[in-house]
């Protein structure tokens, strides 16, 4: 496993579990930026492995490839909750924020994906 992703799954727990003061108003936002790269780092490792010509493809392109390397629900998962995790990165006016709750269900979802990923 890439040595980064341990790090941002560590980021986005200490920014909903223990957040800095200053942080208060963006640590969801945060934390679903630091859960979506992790995911995009473990698609693209995994891919790598199996075919290296998708290295300078985008995300969206290498979630349609992951079936062709691991279980199709895996593949599956991972492109419903990195949709997800995309939806509450983005500022909008017209919506909130992505809330604690939203963010504990898309942080253990993205952590089981990451995790069948690097096996």
């Amino acid at each position: 496993m890439n040595a980064t992703i341990p790090l941002l799954l560590a980021t986005a727990d200490r920014l909903l579990t223990d957040p800095p003061a200053a942080m208060a108003a963006g640590r969801f936002r945060g934390a679903a930026f630091a859960l979506r790269t992790a995911l995009e780092i473990a698609v693209s490792d995994a891919l790598l492995a199996a075919t290296p010509a998708v290295r300078a493809r985008s995300t969206r392109a290498k979630l349609l490839c992951l079936r062709c390397c691991t279980e199709a629900e895996t593949a599956r998962r991972a492109k419903a909750v990195w949709k997800l995790l995309c939806l509450g990165c983005h500022y909008h006016h017209y919506e909130i924020g992505p809330t604690a709750s939203q963010l504990a269900l898309w942080r253990s979802e993205a952590n089981l994906v990451v995790a069948r990923l690097g096996n």
